[in-house]
């Protein structure tokens, strides 16, 4: 019997966040590695069609991650997170915003800050993300350009990507 797996995505106008909570059918040092290690990244970050592919990642404080999430029709768009705060297999923090290829900052587009929390449920990791926007503005532009829609996907596609490597 397959066991019905947690994911909340709760929209906060009022402090201008957005919190998703998503388990997943794997134990926490897989979940970590599927995020941190841009070669796994690149297997389930974009929703399907698309395609991400990391064009430089240094994963520590300080560092960051420049990807382009890549279209059918050959679109490219891209974004940077920088990291702020690492726990190992515990949280990261950092600062997410779209790009362009050489990782300068569209400022037309919403930015966020990020926290993500790994939790451990025996052989299921929660993975608790919060986004917060400076201002509503940019909370309404992304749920409107499709982060739920885009998230839900992407998230479906770490699940099949757990599977395989589980399988190997």
């Amino acid at each position: 019997m397959k066991t019905q797996l947690q994911f909340d995505f709760i929209v906060d106008k009022e402090n201008k966040s957005i919190r998703i909570r998503r388990e997943f059918d794997a134990e926490l040092p897989l979940v970590w590695d599927a995020y941190t290690k841009p070669e796994l990244l690149d297997q389930w970050w974009a929703p399907k069609p698309w395609k991400a592919r990391t064009k430089t990642m240094d994963f520590r404080e300080g560092g960051h991650w420049h990807y382009a999430m890549c279209g059918p029709a050959g679109e490219e768009h891209w974004g940077l997170m920088s990291f702020l705060k690492i726990q190992v297999q515990k949280m990261y923090s950092g600062l997410d915003c779209f790009t362009d290829a050489e990782a300068r900052i569209n400022k037309d587009l919403p930015q966020a800050k990020w926290e993500v929390e790994f939790t451990a449920k025996g052989k299921t990791t929660l993975v608790e993300y919060l986004s917060t926007y400076a201002d509503l503005a940019q909370l309404e532009a992304i749920i409107q350009m499709g982060f739920k829609e885009g998230m839900t996907a992407a998230l479906e596609g770490l699940d099949e990507v757990l599977l395989h490597l589980k399988n190997i």
